[in-house]
């Protein structure tokens, strides 16, 4: 896929990896070390900052290339002695960088710097640059970050750009700040158009204002006789502590002074670490109870080693009374060597521990950790937010000034250089899935805005709407787009917005002919910003670009979901004629008939962990209210055989027990995972007859082992997002998987999943992407037998899901929603979106069943997502879910007439009658299966 220069392609996070807060690894080697579009840039930019602080490893190139690698193409150095091939002297007298054989304007020179930079902090970036090779004129650089997260779109944040010619040297300049890290981030330096080289000077990013925890904070969180950690502020020296594969050493300054405590007299380090799990550490075992949530907040930073920002981690290590291990992870933050941060995090333990220890560990080996302070505490109830209060919302009305384009391009400016005119002959109605959402709607004008003179994908038509969003408003984005002639292969046009520093995915299409295509998607804002705009994106450099209609408008969820319910009542419910018969049958007329329905046969199931299954209260809510369950890492090879030959079933084996127990059937995830990041080391290290090798034995020794105990698997995880097994051993190794899945256990419904298909946020999983990826499997001869849509979904509209529904169930397969969770920080929004989701699903007719991704506090892989708190009190999200489960079942009650009978119309599910006569009261159970004919039930009494 080419990827856009800006548009964050989603804002999804960290969707299930291998290790999450709140969740436990089973053994040590399982755990993760791991105005115009210039003036709006000039604005979001700042002064460079000290370059004695630069995050940049070999930033003058006087190391070569060492810690740079050119992106898809070429690079060397060229020192000062050797000259310049273009012509152009190097600005610092030094080295420089040379960029060739560019085939693309995305094409540069790349820096990790995973690990180095701290949430929360601003960081300045200047660039020297230049251009040498075939070019008349002008061309842009830009900066760029790259952030990736295990599971979800690649996203990419504009830093800045300048214009250079082969003449001269520029300066790229800008300011970027994260709110969260990604698990990789790269910064980059690209734009000049194919064929002309990139030189670059030098580098410079330094961190020009520090998120600084106030001290204030973390006095409240460290005072107290409550804090579970004895001795937190080592005002007893190291008493209660010790070094966890390591040395701990007691300091009242180091560095010649210019390290001293934030709080109280001293600090302790731990030093001579040779692993990154080396750390210090404290028993606390006996001073935390099952059950309850504690919060922990630390003071940490940095020292040593060369190493300015690493990643420092609380963890538990929890030995179980059958001695197993196991390692929650609590929190982490980014820590540096220039000062003290705060870390914290929560936790809550299930069971009931024979040991409990609490360190911290993560910088690279060499580094010392410093702790100034390390609290525990029981954490305090949270009160619930209140409902947002939103006056009017003008629900359906656009917020795009001059959408119609009858006053030209007012409203509208270019971002970046390219050039501005109204074209037409675009479409005169609506795109589909904002018909859905708005009905009858006056025609469009036929009028689109034609943006030519593009030298940069990023560059479009853009609009400031800052002042016309509301908080916790959901907005539908809806647009015909279109490309010009000059493409090379399918091109991605998106609608982005840029929110403050942040770049919010609005939708996204691929487009590969010169017809108009609909771009569909959502957003909401929960924090007041202080600049949004909205801009059109995404063609190669060259490409011109055709918008027409854009629309922004706040969706009625209120009158979607009455439709839904109508729509439900047609395909979830059935007419049912109850016949009674039996001695005394002709006195019955008028004889008191109770219905009453047991459950609901569709499935609704939710993620398990094995630690959950020791919590009895986690357990009864679960057991009540789903009736089908899918383990959240147990069943996934890093996780069943971690190291070769060395196997774990026995969670999953606990965890199937306790479903069989209790009749809740269980799908399969997953026999195999496509995304490199996710797969042992072990098994990246094969040769390709030994990986062949090793993929037979797991698909037998898994499927032979739970044969006809597991009614799905997902065979091959998120195809449509890595490719790790295919690059190995062949495209025919996916099917292959099918069909040797359905050899050894036939009884399994086998499924594709894959996340993104619903939302319109990444073209790589589209509807029609992902109904291409089935048919080519079943070309192939692999047994697909049902569509997993994972469901990470955030801000959802029903139109837009309904679409992606109604596109892939043209396949006639069972589609189920396989891991869905919703995210807001308010509790009430949070179970709209949940709504919205279940009753979409609930009233399509090609989905069978729905899969919570958890619904637990501190055991889901997002935050704010959860229906039920740490302690068991069940939030406003789970309140509406359990109000839509009460909701989804039928009862009636009535007499039976003169036929003998009595008729009502019911949910599928499982029902028992009572019947009051004046010798007896019976009852009987019955099921109500799907029909479109009436069901007859014959009551003997």
């Amino acid at each position: 896929m080419r990827r856009l220069s800006i548009c964050c392609f989603t804002t999804r996070k960290h969707k299930h990896s291998p290790q999450r807060f709140g969740e436990t690894m089973e053994n040590p080697q399982m755990k993760s070390d791991n105005a115009n579009a210039e003036n709006l840039n000039q604005n979001m930019i700042s002064p460079i900052g000290n370059p004695a602080a630069n995050i940049v490893v070999n930033h003058d190139f006087s190391n070569g290339l060492h810690s740079w690698h050119p992106n898809c193409c070429n690079g060397f150095v060229v020192s000062a002695e050797s000259g310049n091939p273009g012509g152009l002297s190097a600005k610092s007298g030094g080295n420089y960088a040379v960029v060739t054989n560019r085939t693309e304007c995305w094409q540069g020179l790349e820096q990790d710097i995973t690990g180095r930079i701290s949430p929360g902090s601003t960081y300045s970036v200047s660039a020297c640059v230049g251009v040498s090779g075939p070019l008349s004129g002008s061309t842009d650089v830009l900066a760029t970050l790259k952030l990736e997260n295990q599971g979800s779109a690649t996203s990419y944040l504009f830093i800045g750009k300048t214009s250079v010619s082969k003449e001269r040297w520029g300066m790229v300049e800008g300011t970027f700040s994260l709110s969260t890290m990604p698990e990789r981030l790269v910064f980059y330096l690209e734009g000049p158009p194919s064929g002309v080289e990139l030189l670059i000077d030098s580098v410079v990013i330094t961190c020009s204002s520090s998120s600084k925890s106030e001290s204030s904070s973390i006095r409240w969180d460290i005072a107290g006789d409550e804090n579970v950690v004895i001795n937190p502020q080592f005002e007893d020296g190291l008493n209660n502590w010790s070094g966890r594969g390591c040395k701990v050493v007691l300091h009242d300054s180091m560095a010649d002074g210019k390290i001293v405590p934030q709080l109280g007299k001293v600090f302790a380090s731990a030093t001579e670490r040779t692993q990154s799990w080396n750390g210090i550490q404290q028993e606390i075992t006996r001073r935390v109870q099952r059950k309850l949530a504690y919060n922990v907040a630390a003071v940490v930073r940095i020292f040593g080693n060369n190493v300015m920002t690493a990643t420092v981690q609380a963890t538990l290590w929890v030995q179980t009374p059958d001695r197993r291990e196991q390692y929650i992870v609590i929190a982490n933050v980014q820590a540096t060597d220039k000062d003290w941060v705060q870390l914290q995090g929560k936790f809550l333990l299930n069971g009931s521990p024979s040991r409990v220890v609490i360190y911290l560990e993560g910088p690279p080996p060499g580094t010392d950790i410093l702790v100034n302070a390390l609290a525990v505490k029981h954490a305090e109830k949270v009160p619930p937010s209140s409902p947002p209060v939103i006056e009017d919302p003008n629900f359906g009305v656009n917020i795009i000034t001059n959408s119609q384009l009858n006053d030209g391009t007012n409203g509208w400016f270019p971002l970046g250089n390219c050039n501005l005119s109204v074209g037409t002959g675009s479409p005169h109605i609506l795109p589909p899935m904002a018909r859905a959402s708005l009905g009858a709607h006056e025609p469009l004008s036929g009028l689109y805005i034609l943006v030519k003179n593009r030298t940069q994908t990023w560059m479009g038509p853009a609009q400031m709407i800052t002042d016309k969003l509301k908080l916790f408003l959901t907005y539908q984005v809806s647009a015909w787009v279109r490309i010009g002639s000059g493409a090379s292969g399918p091109q991605n046009v998106n609608v982005a917005l840029g929110v403050d520093s942040q770049w919010v995915n609005g939708g996204q299409v691929e487009i590969n002919d010169d017809r108009w295509h609909e771009i569909g998607g959502s957003f909401r804002i929960e924090k007041q910003p202080s600049k949004v705009m909205v801009y059109i994106q995404g063609p190669a450099a060259g490409v011109d670009l055709m918008v027409a209609g854009l629309q922004i408008f706040p969706v009625d969820r209120a009158a979607r979901l009455k439709y839904l319910r109508r729509q439900t009542d047609k395909i979830r419910k059935r007419d049912v004629i109850l016949k009674f018969s039996g001695a005394g049958s002709s006195s019955l007329l008028g004889t008191f008939v109770k219905v009453i329905q047991a459950q609901n046969s569709f499935p609704i199931g939710s993620c398990i962990n094995r630690t959950n299954i020791d919590n009895e209260d986690f357990v009864d809510f679960f057991v009540k209210n789903f009736n089908w369950a899918v383990f959240g890492n147990e069943l996934k090879w890093y996780w069943t055989e971690p190291q070769q030959g060395n196997f774990n079933y026995k969670d999953a084996d606990d965890m199937l027990a306790l479903c069989q127990n209790h009749k809740i059937e269980t799908r399969g995830h997953c026999i195999f995972w496509e995304v490199q990041a996710t797969v042992q080391q072990w098994i990246q290290a094969l040769n390709k007859n030994d990986l062949m090798t090793a993929v037979q034995n797991r698909l037998t020794g898994l499927l032979t082992r739970y044969k006809g105990k597991f009614r799905h698997y997902d065979v091959n995880n998120e195809m449509m997002h890595g490719s790790f097994y295919q690059d190995r051993l062949g495209k025919d190794i996916r099917a292959n998987m099918f069909k040797n899945a359905n050899q050894l256990d036939p009884s399994a419904t086998l499924f594709v999943n894959d996340y993104h298909v619903e939302d319109g946020c990444d073209t790589r999983s589209s509807p029609e992407n992902y109904i291409e990826h089935i048919l080519d499997l079943q070309e192939q001869g692999a047994p697909v037998g049902g569509i997993g849509i994972q469901g990470h979904i955030d801000s959802p509209v029903g139109p837009v899901v309904c679409s992606a529904l109604d596109k892939l169930g043209i396949l006639g397969l069972p589609i189920w929603f396989t891991e869905l969770d919703v995210s807001s920080v308010n509790e009430y929004i949070r179970g709209e979106d949940l709504e919205v989701m279940l009753r979409e699903a609930f009233a399509h007719p090609a989905v069978e069943g729905v899969m919570l991704w958890g619904f637990w506090e501190l055991f889901m892989s997002r935050n704010d997502a959860h229906l039920v708190n740490a302690e068991g009190e069940i939030n406003e999200t789970g309140k509406r879910f359990l109000a839509l489960k009460h909701e989804w079942l039928s009862h009636a009650h009535g007499h039976i007439d003169e036929q003998g009978q009595f008729e009502f119309r019911g949910f599928h599910g499982t029902y028992v009658v009572e019947v009051v006569t004046a010798s007896k009261k019976s009852s009987k159970t019955f099921v109500v299966d799907k029909g479109d004919s009436p069901l007859i039930v014959s009551i003997a009494l």
